[in-house]
């Protein structure tokens, strides 16, 4: 029944090789920000709550970045399987244009009305006012992150996942670095409390721009032809725009669908301890689930790679245990996490962080159902980023991705949060119905076959339209 997982030891060995960079950058980045954390939860659980909020419309920022960057490696990942350099720089060049404008647009609404603009989160007066100082500072930095995230994703695809471990994990370190200096005052600095932390992350951003540059200027692996990259043509366009736009659409809408689910606590009834606690249950969550995350990458890029390499039939089994193993990964993390929630999470965790007691029982509650519906959503992620995705089957995998989010999840948040107003266990459970949904749906068109799609053909069959400039 599973004679698929035996890949042979070659498989394997390079599926590791490309997924540890990526676990490890992810939590190291994770680790760090829980330490930012810690950090601003010193000044108390405000303070703490607000820039949770503020990292809402930041979040969709990511997203959207991701989103094109996933959608460029769709393209990104096939072309390298065939070699096509030129090709990759068309898409790179197109990639930075697009999160440069939009991250740009972003940062100066919030520099220029972050109050307004963070009321739209919440009615709670002390957390808008604190979130809108720390979003003017760190709005900005988006920018710089764009460009480096569209960057290192590219590399990604290229098989070349230890950059983004160098640039982020030295990113991270000068934040937490600076995050000490400016919010508490230290090296004869001022005390600056959420703007020093605000501040701390634009720094942090320049700083991944600069060793950005670095990079490319001393490697030799892919260097980029700013002539190219900087002067698409149609034909480029025509296919990024066909096979980016929904993943785009996919994560900006995921993103605004999940920003949502903050928002909806941010106005219930004890919404500070409800907003610390999402805080501290999403970051303890991003460290468990490096591994699915990274799982979920390689396997677009192993998949793009099959495709590019014309393996079209080896391409379906090659899926089959990449989701697989997620399932398996997903069971076994949240098994370790149940035990250690209860036995070191809860007694020893939490009062690092100064909670609540109120609070601790909402992040308890968070965790454990996180934790029950683990496996599908490991398969989910591995499945629709990683598989549809990576065999070009992009609006296939947007519609199973954001249907159950929007139609299923958000609907029953609501009703549960504002309307019946219930107890938490019960938002929980209605912010993870979507996973079971997806599973389903997921299953099914895995087993239709009909994401498998050589996407770069088109591009060998119009050779000359692909060298005509806009």
């Amino acid at each position: 029944m599973f004679s698929y997982m035996k890949r042979g030891k070659g498989f394997y060995k390079d599926l590791f090789s490309l997924a540890l960079p990526m676990m490890i950058q992810n939590l190291i980045m994770t680790g760090l920000a829980m330490v930012d954390i810690f950090m601003v939860g010193l000044l108390g659980e405000a303070p703490m709550a607000a820039v949770t909020l503020a990292n809402t419309p930041i979040f969709v920022i990511q997203l959207l970045v991701f989103g094109v960057q996933s959608g460029s490696a769709v393209l990104i990942s096939q072309f390298w399987g065939k070699q096509d350099r030129d090709s990759i720089n068309r898409v790179m060049g197109i990639a930075f244009c697009f999160t440069g404008a939009v991250s740009t647009i972003f940062a100066l609404i919030t520099f220029l009305i972050p109050q307004h603009f963070m009321s739209l989160f919440s009615d709670n007066a002390l957390l808008v006012g604190i979130s809108a100082k720390y979003i003017r500072i760190a709005g900005a930095s988006y920018i710089f992150n764009s460009l480096v995230g569209v960057y290192v994703g590219a590399h990604r695809s290229m098989e070349n996942p230890k950059l983004g471990l160098m640039i982020f994990g030295c990113s991270m370190l000068i934040n937490t670095f600076l995050n000490w200096v400016l919010i508490f005052g230290k090296l004869g600095a001022p005390a600056m409390g959420v703007e020093g932390a605000a501040l701390a992350t634009l720094l942090a951003r320049v700083a991944e721009l600069i060793l950005m540059l670095v990079y490319e200027s001393c490697n030799r692996r892919f260097r980029m032809n700013l002539s190219l990259a900087f002067s698409p043509n149609r034909a480029m366009l025509k296919k990024f725009l066909r096979y980016s736009t929904p993943v785009v659409l996919n994560e900006t809408l995921w993103g605004l669908g999940t920003s949502i689910f903050p928002t909806i606590m941010g106005h219930m009834e004890n919404s500070t301890e409800i907003l610390a606690a999402y805080t501290i249950a999403g970051n303890i969550e991003k460290l468990c689930t490096v591994a699915i995350f990274a799982l979920a990458g390689t396997a677009a890029v192993i998949i793009g790679r099959e495709i590019g390499k014309g393996r079209m039939d080896e391409s379906y089994e090659v899926g089959a245990t990449l989701c697989a193993t997620s399932v398996m990964l997903g069971l076994g993390i949240g098994c370790i996490m149940l035990l250690l929630l209860y036995m070191f999470i809860e007694p020893v965790v939490y009062p690092l962080f100064g909670l609540s007691p109120l609070a601790c029982r909402f992040a308890t509650v968070m965790q454990t159902v996180t934790y029950i519906f683990l496996a599908p959503r490991a398969f989910n992620s591995t499945a629709i980023v990683g598989v549809l995705r990576g065999g070009g089957d992009v609006r296939a995998a947007t519609v199973i991705d954001i249907t159950p989010l929007w139609l299923v999840a958000i609907p029953l948040t609501a009703l549960c949060g504002l309307v019946l107003k219930t107890d938490i266990v019960w938002v929980c459970l209605s912010m993870v119905s979507e996973n079971l949904v997806k599973f389903g749906l997921g299953i099914w068109r895995f087993r239709s076959r009909k994401w498998i799609n050589d996407i770069t053909q088109a591009a060998a069959d119009n050779t000359e339209t692909a060298h005509e400039p806009l």
